[in-house]
């Protein structure tokens, strides 16, 4: 969808409308009047917080992204749960430099986010010069193997929607 000053963020506009929508669980005419005001209202109010506003460009690549992170969320739950509830002997706690390829300040952003929404593990810090992210693990056994695993899942399908590496 193309950015336009009546609706500068179309893609938030629809995921606000469609969330409204699922919200209020109706569709009758005064909700889809309500959701289109507040789809429309909302990024109107907040397009001056967005200076350099991302630019997507695979949206099934981030609905088959947001659809791995849910999953990987649950299935980290389980995890951490068995070693708080286990004994605590598996547990290899440490903290790992993580190479960045993402060079947007928003994909870098939103990897750090799913990083630490993803339980286990939490992003502490970022360099200076945007290239390494500090993330805090509850278990660390093979810290390349961990560094893989983020590139492959959650780094590279943001490079993919959002466009962007290093030169």
């Amino acid at each position: 969808m193309a950015r336009s000053a009546f609706f500068p963020h179309p893609w938030l506009s629809l995921v606000l409308l469609l969330v409204w929508l699922l919200l209020m669980n109706s569709l009758s005419a005064g909700t889809w009047v309500l959701g289109v005001f507040l789809a429309w209202g909302i990024p109107q109010l907040t397009d001056v917080f967005w200076p350099n506003p991302p630019k997507l460009h695979h949206p099934l690549v981030l609905l088959r992204f947001a659809v791995r992170v849910l999953g990987d969320i649950a299935i980290a739950n389980l995890e951490v749960a068995k070693l708080v509830v286990g004994a605590n002997t598996k547990l290899q706690p440490g903290f790992i430099e993580y190479p960045l390829e993402l060079t947007d300040d928003f994909a870098i952003s939103l990897l750090a986010s799913t990083i630490s929404l993803t339980p286990g593990t939490v992003s502490s810090d970022i360099s200076d010069d945007r290239r390494t992210l500090l993330i805090h693990a509850l278990t660390v056994d093979d810290e390349q193997a961990l560094i893989e695993t983020i590139k492959q899942r959650y780094e590279r399908p943001l490079m993919e929607v959002f466009e962007c590496s290093q030169p």
